[in-house]
């Protein structure tokens, strides 16, 4: 085979499969699919989308519910040599419009209760659109029953596009990020070696497919390292539990571990025969990983990731994993932190922008060259938008997003930091501090945050705890408590919401 062909991430996963029988995928229902039947399933799928139009470099646009025939047609997609464009299942047809006239896909795959809202969506851009309910059922798969397995696969070059992911968006409109066959197998490799991954592994999969989480970080590295997950549609605290006596693997968001924390079943003893819990796509608030380590003995190995890179660094499978830090860069990968107005790198410990640069980091933005370009240093380093820093033992910490930065009497205040001093007030359950418009000070500092049931924390408490254990330019102005904060469907606190809600709180009466 020649190299190019040796670049299509479906023959890099699938090629050198020892045993067509080895498990794969076991459903909550009992269905158990080998590694056999996915190359089979595959190879269907891929004969109906090429019957579909589907040429090599084509967009197919999914936005369908979570189901093994999903993950099928995600291989099928890539072995035909055209591009998954996973869509979030909450994305509503006025938002799909935009991502579809946008990309212009020649398939859309959508639930049959979207298809004829979709139809006219599709029509736009002359797609044809197939259907795929929850349960793995619909146009696309009765098609797929009646095709032939054997299917060539298509050779692609590491630089060819495997997916493309929109970010969530939360400035401006959302943006592409384009991944190739490289980015996606390189990264998926890298992480099957740092965490220690084996055929012996078992993954609880409860995560969303239609991001790098749950697509190609829990998926792909279980299937590079010959492992098998047992794929559960969505979080449920109580079967988690009770899958953990046969598993090793769990990978999840933040609110995994805080709804896991809450269930009283959640013991040393219920977590015995697992290896790993990784957690990431929103910070970990420290409190949750020391009390997670106190109560299972376990302690969870958080990791940093984006669309636009996959992981970039993570905590170590032997070594200390530091509360409230992501970890080092991982092989392959470099990070800096730089000044974010001049562009030079700054001295470990000091605040700035993070940038990453190594085989992971996407080619680019669809169709917007200017804004690719914007992101890039000369050097090749790409500038993600986060603040953080590296510490002098090398652990990088994320302190916030560059939009999230506040600047407050001409002074820099970093959210994380306060947010930090008012999550270990007792009787808080988050926090999240905010800058929104001031007469006088340009941003006025503001911190929202959720209490625990029955605590007696209040504004003036919590303005009382901070004195003294903040410069004064970084003092909260005022301090809202509310019921919950905003979250997107990652579990990231949305803080462009909070901002619209209290942008006019201080303005002049």
């Amino acid at each position: 085979m020649n190299q190019a062909a040796d670049a299509n991430l479906f023959s890099r996963l699938f090629d050198g499969l020892d045993d067509p029988k080895r498990l794969a995928i076991e459903t909550q229902d009992g269905d158990r699919i080998t590694y056999g039947d996915l190359i089979e399933r595959a190879g269907q799928m891929a004969n109906v989308l090429v019957e579909r139009g589907v040429k090599p470099g084509d967009r197919v646009a999914v936005q369908v519910e979570k189901s093994v025939a999903n993950i099928v047609l995600y291989l099928a997609t890539v072995r035909a040599g055209a591009v998954y464009l996973p869509l979030n299942t909450a994305y509503t047809l006025n938002e799909l419009d935009y991502f579809i006239t946008d990309a212009e896909p020649s398939l859309v795959v959508c639930d049959p209760a979207k298809a004829e809202g979709l139809a006219a969506i599709a029509a736009k851009v002359k797609a044809k659109v197939e259907t795929l309910d929850a349960g793995g059922k619909g146009s696309l798969t009765e098609a797929a029953d009646m095709a032939k397995s054997d299917f060539t696969t298509v050779p692609r070059a590491n630089d060819d596009l495997a997916a493309i992911l929109y970010t969530s968006g939360t400035t401006g409109r959302s943006k592409g990020a384009m991944l190739t066959h490289d980015n996606l197998a390189s990264n998926s490799l890298t992480l099957v070696d740092y965490w220690r991954f084996t055929e012996k592994d078992v993954l609880i999969h409860a995560l969303p497919i239609y991001h790098t989480h749950g697509l190609f970080v829990a998926t792909n590295v279980t299937l590079f390292a010959r492992a098998s997950m047992i794929f559960l549609p969505r979080l449920d605290p109580d079967l988690i539990i009770k899958l953990m006596a046969r598993a090793t693997v769990l990978m999840g968001v933040p609110t995994f571990y805080t709804r896991l924390l809450q269930n009283p079943a959640l013991s040393r003893e219920t977590t015995r025969h697992m290896r790993l819990f990784v957690s990431g796509s929103a910070p970990l608030l420290a409190d949750t990983h020391r009390e997670w380590s106190a109560r299972t003995g376990h302690a969870v190995l958080e990791r940093y990731g984006m669309t636009e890179t996959n992981m970039n660094t993570s905590n170590p499978y032997d070594g200390e994993r530091v509360p409230g830090a992501v970890g080092f860069p991982l092989p392959g990968v470099s990070a800096r932190v730089t000044d974010p107005e001049t562009g030079k790198e700054l001295a470990r410990d000091e605040i700035g922008m993070i940038e990453v640069k190594g085989p992971n980091v996407f080619k680019g933005y669809w169709r917007m060259p200017e804004k690719t370009k914007a992101e890039f240093r000369p050097d090749g380093f790409f500038i993600t938008g986060d603040l953080g820093k590296i510490d002098h033992k090398g652990y990088v910490h994320i302190l916030g997003r560059g939009k999230d930065l506040v600047i407050s009497g001409g002074f820099n205040v970093y959210p994380k930091e306060i947010e930090s001093e008012i999550d270990a007030m007792p009787g808080v359950v988050e926090s999240a501090v905010i800058g929104v418009p001031h007469a006088d000070f340009g941003e006025g500092v503001t911190a929202v945050l959720v209490r625990q049931p029955g605590a007696s924390v209040d504004e003036a408490s919590v303005l009382k705890a901070l004195d003294g254990r903040l410069a004064k330019f970084k003092m909260p102005k005022r301090v809202f408590v509310v019921d919950e904060l905003p979250r997107n469907t990652m579990g990231k606190v949305q803080k462009n919401i909070l901002r619209d809600t209290y942008k006019d709180i201080y303005a002049k009466k």
